[in-house]
């Protein structure tokens, strides 16, 4: 872990230093002691097998699943062996190896799907049904460490706007003094765009996060497409307080100012999008993923759509909208931030007489099925589906 947080630094390095190769050395350095430790951990597992999970301590074949295993680990410090011995030859590829490593575990997914269709016949990895350490996308993943994850990723960026508030908007008493007649109420309307800014971000985090939870409350078990995805989401939400920053940076009115609301919407479009994308993925695999009562077509469905596509659809529009009226990019974005809380309290009233609307367009011809209520249609359910 020490290692692992010390990495940001060598990107730091990398990203101001481009054409040194001691920031390339340094990442190699710290990714191949990072593999070693792990090597280390498998090993000293494998010598106890009352620490592995279930399935390996009942199979056969734990000499198989600790070479699989490590294979997996020691991928990444390989490459990173690689790119710090081109660093000296030649840099620019050591950037490339850096940047493949990321998607190495897919290629080679796709390169074992390609081998396997040449040779006409799927390959089978061990006697034992591999569940871990494939990177199929149906891999499962720990629900309660990509929640806990989540969790803190959102505390992080909500500590980050308290801390930016409070940097550099508290005034100087001798300016309150000297420029405002010692009226600390008049010297604190100065900072008003800063405020408000801090108020529709904090609020965009915090129904990020309550979407987020709600989306977990209905899933029984994560999948490694869905883990992606998550990753993807929180990469944009960690951009809040650049977002938040930027809305009051610039002049009023200026070109600046409208780009910088425009960035600021695109990273709460993309944060909502890969949210209501992981909800595709359970839906598609909802007998593993979701639990029995949220079906394809329910209630719990229809609602949870609607919540994952607020922030898309709003933001988005947001955009476009300060595109023909770039004067008032900067309240356009604001009034968005505040008006999403009041739609979030409209939305259930709201996809309920859309229900009932569908309902009463497209089913008038099954007046008895209508007629039950909501609630007692949702209980019925398939006692196999209860069971699963």
């Amino acid at each position: 872990m020490m290692l692992i947080t010390f990495l940001p630094y060598t990107f730091s390095l990398m990203a101001t230093f481009p054409n040194y190769i001691l920031g390339i050395l340094l990442f190699c350095g710290c990714v191949m002691v990072i593999g070693l430790i792990q090597c280390l951990i498998v090993l000293y597992g494998f010598s106890r097998p009352f620490l592995l999970n279930d399935q390996i301590q009942m199979s056969e074949n734990q000499a198989y699943y600790k070479q699989h295993i490590l294979k997996v680990i020691m991928k990444v410090p390989i490459m990173c062996l690689f790119a710090s011995i081109f660093s000296v030859i030649f840099f620019q590829l050591s950037y490339v190896i850096l940047a493949i490593v990321i998607f190495l575990p897919y290629i080679s997914e796709c390169l074992k799907w390609i081998r396997n269709k040449t040779i006409g016949g799927q390959v089978e990895d061990s006697p034992d049904s591999m569940l871990f350490y494939t990177y199929q996308p149906s891999e499962p993943l720990s629900k309660e460490r990509v929640e806990s994850f989540s969790d803190g990723v959102y505390a992080i960026v909500a500590t980050l706007l308290i801390l930016d508030i409070c940097e550099g908007n508290v005034p100087d008493p001798s300016v309150v003094k000297k420029q405002f007649n010692n009226s600390l109420i008049a010297a604190l309307q100065e900072y008003g765009p800063e405020y408000l800014a801090y108020f529709g971000s904090y609020v965009t985090v915090g129904l990020l996060w309550f979407v987020h939870h709600s989306l977990f409350l209905h899933v029984t078990k994560a999948t490694r497409l869905m883990g992606l995805f998550n990753t993807f989401s929180l990469a944009f939400v960690g951009g809040l307080p650049l977002a938040y920053q930027l809305t009051h940076e610039f002049p009023r009115g200026s070109r600046n100012e409208l780009e910088a609301v425009q960035i600021s919407c695109v990273i709460i479009f993309f944060a909502g999008l890969f949210q209501l994308a992981m909800w595709v993925v359970a839906l598609f695999t909802e007998r593993e993923t979701l639990h029995p009562y949220v079906r394809y077509g329910g209630r719990d469905h229809t609602f949870m759509l609607a919540k994952l596509s607020l922030y898309p659809c709003v933001a988005l529009g947001t955009f476009f909208l300060t595109c023909i009226l770039s004067r008032f990019s900067a309240p356009i974005f604001h009034m968005m931030e505040i008006g999403v809380p009041f739609a979030f309290l409209l939305l259930r009233l709201l996809v309920r007489v859309a229900l009932a609307l569908l309902r009463w367009l497209f089913c008038s011809a099954r007046n008895d099925l209508d007629s039950v209520p909501v609630e007692e249609e949702d209980l019925r359910l398939p006692i196999t589906d209860v069971l699963t």
